[in-house]
């Protein structure tokens, strides 16, 4: 973490100065606003938590909630999701909070028993990421976006009791074409409305969503006409696996599934219900925490559940819907007009909880448009770039609520087929899904910010599309152990890992000495054509050098000046640009990553952390063409 590069400042070091210009709490509605986001869900928090940072921005957060949440709805934090958490500078104090699942079992009826358990798996496979799969209360989720939100320069904070009621978009107004209603929901305020302008309205507003309705969008999809009642209970039980994440299929009464919960005591229970009618919703039933306890006890039987609280509770139905599309843009506008309002979370794909994907794939979401927000707000790319945000997240989502639709139908069987190899259906179906519910097999289709595989072999662990998967480095000014991937913040830039030849130590005249100067001193440079004089050198892309000597091998000071930058309005050194391999615990970047020792090469990473491009360490001209397709000369 650095800090101070401006000038000293006590305290706490992520309390950001304040920005001037921007509203406070109480202060009068806005009547324009660059971005309005509609719902105060992971969705929309995560995209406020990027916005907030930019100071150049003013965002405004409707939420028609009087206030932020407390328990309930989801709770499960894939290590995709952990590893975006340290993007944002919070991934330790959720994992110090929370409860980490490390094994799942699997009960079913057994030869000599109701119930025994028949399958163990470990949760997270070896080798996935150096983060967990951890169950958190969604509440302190928000409460970590709102935090950032309050600590960044512009002090954001959401507009509770306010939803947006319509908008209407003129698509040929230059700056803030979309006019937006809001309506109060405050008690004595109810159905009073508001109207405001914004340059773009990102709907995070759940599956009933009117930004979604205002443009003309809807949900396509199915049911599986079933009842499940979840709930967080403190309850006593003889259950052994009450703080193991648990998959328990009685012989006649269905499944329920265990999720232990933070502190120590708390569980959820996802619990199957009754089959509904075509066109009976699970309301019609009239059912209630009582009738959920009442089933779980009858699937745990015969182990005893004594419920003594029960803190949050909700009877659902399985659905799985998806959106034609993610923003307002016809297709066949698509080349004369750039999106304006656009859709995420809820509002463009629902599923079921099973595999405990909802709150992930919608904070994914709007990772992905955050940058993409920034860099054309401030100028850096045009605002064509925002139609990727609907291809790429679409066919994200698309995976999952195929996928789920499967899995849910898998946990939901009737009957278990016979073992295999010891495991019966829904342990061998975990085990293949275990990368899916990791989050780490969305990949996206080669585009302007995602380069072809032609050079996927010179890195062939970084897999071209998909997130940056992290690995132990050594800094070298320092001699700190710690994992490369912890340099990315969420900050909308660009990172730019060059990898170094094995007989290169950064001297003159070898390859990442060649690059550096020509990165840094010429003008047809990324970095020159990209980033506006006077800002920083690494303003808009972040180039960093991972060497294969150990630390002691290497000299700082020899270094190029381009990884040796200064910056800020003193023009301090930053130390912290260049890594070498951590040979002292025998865990070598370039081996376990499959980086060739030989060539070396370049790898370009993407603001959301998805690898963009993979090139040779000489491949100047690709490396601008990247660059030039997405940013604009700004030199």
């Amino acid at each position: 973490m650095q800090y101070h590069v401006n000038g000293f400042h006590p305290g706490d070091p992520d309390v950001l100065p304040a920005a001037p210009g921007h509203r406070r709490p109480g202060d009068p509605l806005p009547a324009t606003v660059d971005v309005l986001i509609a719902g105060s869900g992971p969705a929309g928090l995560c995209l406020a938590a990027q916005l907030a940072r930019v100071p150049q921005i003013s965002t405004m957060l409707v939420e028609p909630k009087l206030g932020p949440m407390e328990k309930g709805q989801a709770d499960g934090i894939s290590v995709r999701s952990m590893e975006m958490f340290q993007a944002f500078g919070f991934a330790e104090k959720v994992m110090r909070e929370s409860v980490w699942i490390n094994e799942t079992t699997f009960w079913s009826p057994g030869a000599d028993a109701p119930l025994a358990r028949v399958a163990r798996v470990q949760d997270v496979p070896d080798g996935t990421s150096e983060m967990p799969h951890v169950l958190i209360n969604q509440a302190r989720v928000h409460d970590m976006f709102l935090d950032v939100m309050r600590r960044s320069p512009t002090r954001l904070e959401p507009d509770y009791g306010l939803k947006v009621a319509d908008l209407v978009i003129d698509p040929t107004a230059a700056e803030y074409p979309v006019t937006v209603t809001l309506e109060h929901t405050a008690p004595g305020r109810e159905g009073q409305t508001t109207k405001l302008r914004a340059n773009y309205v990102i709907g995070c507003d759940g599956a009933r969503s009117n930004v979604r309705s205002a443009i003309g969008g809807a949900l396509h999809g199915d049911a599986a006409h079933h009842a499940w009642g979840v709930m967080d209970v403190l309850a006593v039980t003889d259950f052994p696996d009450w703080r193991m994440k648990s998959f328990v299929r009685s012989r006649d009464e269905g499944i329920l599934m265990v999720l232990p919960r933070e502190g120590g005591h708390l569980v959820r229970l996802y619990v199957e219900l009754d089959r509904l009618g075509e066109h009976e919703r699970a309301a019609d039933r009239g059912m209630d925490a009582e009738d959920i306890i009442a089933k779980a006890q009858r699937i745990f039987s015969p182990f005893e559940l004594d419920v003594k609280d029960v803190v949050w509770w909700s009877i659902y139905e399985i659905g799985h819907r998806l959106t034609d599309k993610f923003d307002d843009v016809p297709e066949d506008q698509v080349a004369t007009r750039a999106p304006r309002v656009m859709l995420a979370g809820d509002a463009c794909h629902t599923h079921s909880p099973k595999a405990g994907q909802g709150m992930n794939v919608s904070m994914g979401d709007t990772f992905n448009l955050g940058w993409k927000l920034i860099s054309v707000l401030t100028g850096r790319t045009a605002p064509a770039l925002l139609h990727s945000y609907s291809g790429e997240r679409r066919a994200a989502a698309k995976g999952l609520v195929e996928f789920d639709h499967k899995w849910a139908r898998v946990v939901g069987a009737r009957a278990e087929d016979d073992a295999t190899d010891g495991l019966p259906r829904v342990a061998r179906e975990f085990i293949n899904n275990l990368p899916f519910t990791c989050g780490l097999t969305v990949q996206y289709e080669p585009s302007a910010l995602t380069g072809a595989h032609t050079h996927q072999y010179l890195a062939t662990g970084f897999d071209i599309g998909k997130r940056f998967h992290s690995a132990p480095v050594v800094r070298l000014a320092d001699a700190k152990p710690m994992h490369l991937g912890h340099c990315i913040e969420a900050d909308a830039r660009f990172r730019l890992f060059i990898f170094a030849p094995a007989d290169d130590a950064g001297g003159q005249g070898r390859a990442v000495a060649r690059l550096c100067d020509w990165l840094e001193h010429d003008p047809a440079s990324p970095v020159r054509r990209h980033t506006l004089s006077g800002e920083d050198v690494d303003a808009v892309i972040d180039i960093r050098a991972v060497f294969q000597q150990g630390f002691r091998a290497l000299d700082f000071g020899t270094m190029p000046t381009l990884l040796r930058p200064h910056v800020g309005r003193y023009g301090l050194c930053d130390y912290e640009k260049v890594f070498c391999a951590d040979l002292k615990r025998g865990e070598d970047i370039f081996e376990s990553r499959g980086i060739d020792r030989a060539a070396g090469c370049m790898l370009i990473v993407r603001p959301d952390q998805y690898v963009g491009h993979i090139l040779p360490l000489h491949a100047r001209d690709d490396l601008t063409e990247y660059f030039a397709a997405i940013l604009r000369v700004r030199g």
